[in-house]
């Protein structure tokens, strides 16, 4: 009797994303894109169409922002593709001279990382907005708002400490830079209101949440914000007003990559309570 063969192992995950409310989440793998209800686990798009580096959704809609991982020839790592899943048809293309590293949008903006650039485009017209020269970016760091209103992109601003530049991405310009940690930054996200910034250091142990729209008070907004984010003695760490800074210890384990997604974050007396499913924690071994 012929034995059963066993059925073919799925295609390796090249990249995972949340949509911007967290209702769904999108993978590129080697064969293709997938779309699932993050609460169910259910598939709800399938397309085999070859390697992917980033996948990102806008909201629940039909339009996916795909790169591709370099494994074909017409799926290029400095080609992004606005594509539509209903249609099942490309909107549009933009060509870069090096690769994309990452890619967000909202219902706005949408930017493009690359390792020393960021554009910004307006989403409806997909017309260029600006482009930001940053420091040496390798891992495509960044964090961008969903929300309209509070539409802020931040970015690293230093390769030897965690310095953090904000951006205002509606009326294009830079909004302040914060110095939040001492060692270089290893994640950064924005909550869903844009009011608050969650960074973690490369040390792994410590995230610290900053209210953006105090950054907006320093006199210089060229100066970093030292109230808020600027590393200081442990012994008056306690000094700082905690309405506007937050610091999580040991919170992702040595030697993983943490991505935060802050769903809420109250103030509630002189402190700012965030209970545990306040923060919402992505652990992947680094690469």
């Amino acid at each position: 009797m012929a034995s059963k063969s066993s059925p073919a192992p799925p295609p390796p995950i090249l990249c995972a994303s949340f949509n911007q409310d967290n209702s769904c989440f999108a993978i590129g793998t080697r064969d293709g894109v997938r779309v699932f209800d993050a609460r169910t686990g259910r598939l709800f798009y399938e397309r085999h169409m070859g390697s992917f580096s980033i996948v990102e959704m806008l909201f629940s809609s039909s339009l996916l922002a795909i790169v591709g991982a370099g494994e074909q020839p017409s799926l290029s790592p400095r080609r992004l593709c606005l594509f539509d899943t209903v249609t099942e048809a490309t909107r549009r293309e933009l060509n870069f001279l090096t690769s994309i590293l990452a890619v967000r949008l909202n219902r706005k903006r949408l930017i493009v990382v690359l390792q020393d650039k960021t554009y910004i485009y307006d989403l409806n017209s997909v017309a260029i907005l600006d482009t930001i020269d940053t420091v040496p970016n390798p891992k495509g760091l960044c964090a961008f708002s969903p929300s309209s209103d509070a539409c802020y992109l931040a970015l690293p601003a230093s390769k030897t400490k965690g310095s953090v530049l904000i951006y205002n991405t509606i009326e294009i310009f830079s909004l302040c830079q914060i110095d939040a940690h001492q060692r270089p930054l290893a994640a950064i996200a924005f909550s869903s209101s844009g009011m608050y910034l969650a960074t973690a250091s490369e040390q792994g142990t410590i995230i610290r949440v900053h209210l953006v729209s105090q950054a907006t008070k320093s006199s210089n907004a060229n100066r970093p914000c030292s109230m808020l984010g600027s590393m200081i003695p442990d012994k008056i760490n306690g000094a700082l007003e905690s309405a506007h800074h937050h610091v999580l210890h040991n919170a992702a384990p040595q030697g993983m990559k943490s991505y935060a997604i802050i769903h809420s974050a109250d103030k509630v007396g002189s402190t700012m309570q965030m209970s545990t499913s306040a923060i919402r924690y992505v652990l992947q071994s680094m690469s």
